[in-house]
């Protein structure tokens, strides 16, 4: 590589009126608490591009996913989870804005080489996997809630709906990533569209629930409970579903109850990786330095992260557990136990919905046979021994199916109506979906840029935001529940979030980085000491989220084969001289 000295480090920054801005920040500190406020939301922008990535097809599919498991016990997870990320994004942009380095090669020349690549390739690997679920929301939106009739399975394009469907998100994502790649008015405009799309969200959130309470139909003092953390139900199946699980026969009760304390696990990893992804420890750093912050802007970061993330997410999140609470917790979905209602009349099931139902009891005759070490009767039939097994059994698994967002919706529609349960919340999800899957591309946009070391711009970055598209073309194909793809992609992503919190935490004790910047005295303990808790949550998930998945002995592998990788990073940094980096 060129070496610092023939060749000028490349720059991120396309904001022009970087300069007006600092004035008018300062101008405005100095007139008074309120002056400043407005400045403050004015300028404010990464904060809520961060918002924009979190609220997608994995938080909303997390949630309500753990709203029908365990119903309001888990409020206060995502909030605590997000209020642990924002403390190392705050790291992060302390870091960024004092040095005014890019940090992949800040973390290459002054930590690890191998964290440095880690943190990026990971990040990558997170914007391909992760934009799956955010493209199957969309699609679920466009095809199941908004246009049924023109882009559904029975609609004007038949089959090539869902194509139909695809092309246009693809066109919408393509135009949005093209205005950020622009730069100047082009990224305003971007980030204000993010804005009104994070805005709608909520909004069209707030309503159902507003409908539910004016219905009466929310339990207020149970949903303020689940605000309180009870970390043992962790451990434990949810209050509601407990009677249920009393009512299996004994000899089937554990698999059951290992089966919803497997799902709890993995919800619990996933909710904590949607709040803050490994991708998001990206995003935030470069969008500030493309937008040519520095140390004058400190506080304004801290700000944008609190009113454009915390809130937005706090608020949407809270309203999908509070209506999927309502409508789905230990619930049996129509038509799955019995084909027929009460009138004789047949019911329709999503196919999706039947296909999760069918799986789990499918599982649980699979554990059984397991039990009696494989053997099973001669010539039995799977579909006639699931039909032989205890009402009580099928009830669970009918309450365990995974839901989609579009069964959330059909639940709301009876009281409701088809305004809001479809068209409003359809809304919704839609605009979850777009506006995470546009930030995924911008993201892998800037992650692709820092790869070649080259400015964030042109063909490079438009390349880069292009690949993500891969995963919608991936969804077209998916033929189980939109939504599904998520908490296993979630699960991954949260066991390499860890690479970027250790990293930040090692940059933050750096004061040959941080020179006359770095904190001292309280302030070092204050941060270090944040900075700590949020390490161990994200090592606890991580770890957690692999030992559940293949065991001790292998998670013990995966720990020692890194643990070297970085040791020989370290040795490799120590060899090469810092100009090298560059």
């Amino acid at each position: 590589m060129s070496s610092s000295s023939s060749k000028p480090p490349v720059s991120f920054s396309v904001n022009t009126t970087i300069e007006r801005d600092r004035a008018l920040l300062n101008t405005a500190r100095a007139k008074g608490r309120l002056p400043f406020l407005g400045v403050l939301i004015r300028l404010s922008g990464p904060g809520w591009l961060q918002s924009a990535i979190t609220l997608g097809g994995g938080t909303l599919s997390n949630s309500l996913y753990l709203a029908v498991l365990t119903g309001f016990t888990f409020l206060w997870l995502q909030p605590v989870a997000m209020a642990v990320g924002i403390i190392m994004l705050s790291a992060i942009s302390y870091v960024t804005l004092s040095t005014g380095e890019r940090p992949l090669r800040m973390i290459n020349r002054h930590i690890n080489p191998v964290l440095g690549w880690s943190w990026l390739f990971a990040s990558m690997v997170a914007n391909l996997v992760w934009s799956m679920p955010q493209f199957g929301l969309a699609l679920a939106s466009l095809t199941k809630l908004l246009f049924p009739q023109v882009l559904g399975q029975a609609g004007l394009f038949g089959s090539h709906g869902r194509l139909a469907a695809a092309l246009c998100i693809l066109v919408l994502n393509i135009l949005f990533l093209s205005l950020y790649s622009s730069g100047g008015k082009g990224m305003k405009i971007f980030e204000t569209i993010m804005k009104c799309m994070v805005g709608l969200t909520v909004f069209c959130f707030f309503g159902v629930v507003f409908v539910i309470t004016r219905d009466g139909l929310a339990d207020w003092r149970e949903y303020m409970g689940g605000f309180i953390p009870r970390v043992n139900m962790m451990f434990e199946p949810g209050p509601k579903l407990a009677p249920y699980l009393s009512e299996v026969p004994e000899q089937f009760r554990a698999f059951w109850t290992g089966k919803i304390l497997s799902d709890q696990r993995d919800f619990i990893i996933a909710a904590f990786a949607t709040a803050v992804g490994i991708n998001m420890t990206i995003m935030f750093p470069y969008s500030m330095l493309r937008k040519g912050w520095d140390r004058d802007f400190r506080g304004l970061a801290i700000f944008d992260l609190s009113t454009g993330l915390f809130i937005p997410f706090m608020l949407a999140t809270s309203c999908v557990v509070i209506a999927a609470s309502t409508q789905l917790h230990a619930k049996v979905p129509a038509g799955l136990i019995s084909p027929v209602d009460a009138s004789g009349k047949k019911i329709t099931v999503d196919a999706s919905l039947q296909k999760s139902y069918d799986g789990l009891l499918t599982e649980r005759i699979q554990w059984e046979r397991a039990q009696a070490g494989g053997a099973s009767p001669e010539n039995e039939a799977l579909a006639d021994r699931i039909s032989t097994l205890d009402i009580s059994e099928k009830t669970l698994a009918a309450m365990l199916a995974r839901r989609d967002a579009p069964q959330l919706a059909a639940s709301l529609e009876p009281l409701t109506g088809s305004l809001i349960a479809r068209y409003i919340f359809g809304l919704g999800i839609l605009g979850m979906g777009i506006s995470a899957a546009t930030m995924l591309m911008v993201i892998n946009s800037l992650c692709f840029c820092e790869l070649l070391n080259r400015p964030a711009r042109g063909w490079p970055q438009f390349v880069g935001g292009a690949m993500t598209s891969i995963s919608l073309f991936v969804m077209l194909s998916w033929d189980g529940a939109l939504m599904a793809v998520a908490t296993p992609t979630s699960v991954f992503c949260m066991t390499l979030l860890p690479l970027a919190y250790l990293t930040f935490f090692l940059l933050m004790n750096q004061k040959k980085v941080l020179k006359d910047a770095m904190p001292r005295g309280g302030k070092r303990i204050l941060w270090n000491s944040l900075m700590s808790l949020s390490l161990f949550c994200a090592f606890f998930g991580s770890l957690w989220g692999i030992y559940g998945k293949i065991g001790g002995r292998w998670t013990a592998v995966v720990m020692t084969v890194f643990t070297l990788l970085v040791a020989a990073g370290h040795i490799y940094r120590k060899t090469i001289s810092p100009a090298a980096e560059e």
